[in-house]
């Protein structure tokens, strides 16, 4: 394997870590399994906006059409 495929294995496993971390924290605020996994993998929905919303009483449905 060359370095830059190592790199680049790496960058992966590193992105994956961050997806997995993102969906946790989105679950662990609330969010259904399936809601959490298509916010974690946008990375332009805010995670802290994300978890504020159900927070203050946001339904999850409505957090999602503000959100995406």
């Amino acid at each position: 394997m060359t370095a830059a495929e190592l790199q680049d294995l790496d960058f992966d496993t590193e992105a994956e870590r961050v997806l997995l971390w993102r969906e946790e924290e989105l679950e662990r605020a609330g969010y259904e399994r399936d809601t959490a996994r298509q916010l974690a993998e946008s990375t332009s929905v805010d995670l802290h906006l994300a978890t504020e919303l159900l927070r203050r009483g946001c339904p999850e449905s409505t957090a999602l059409q503000i959100l995406l």
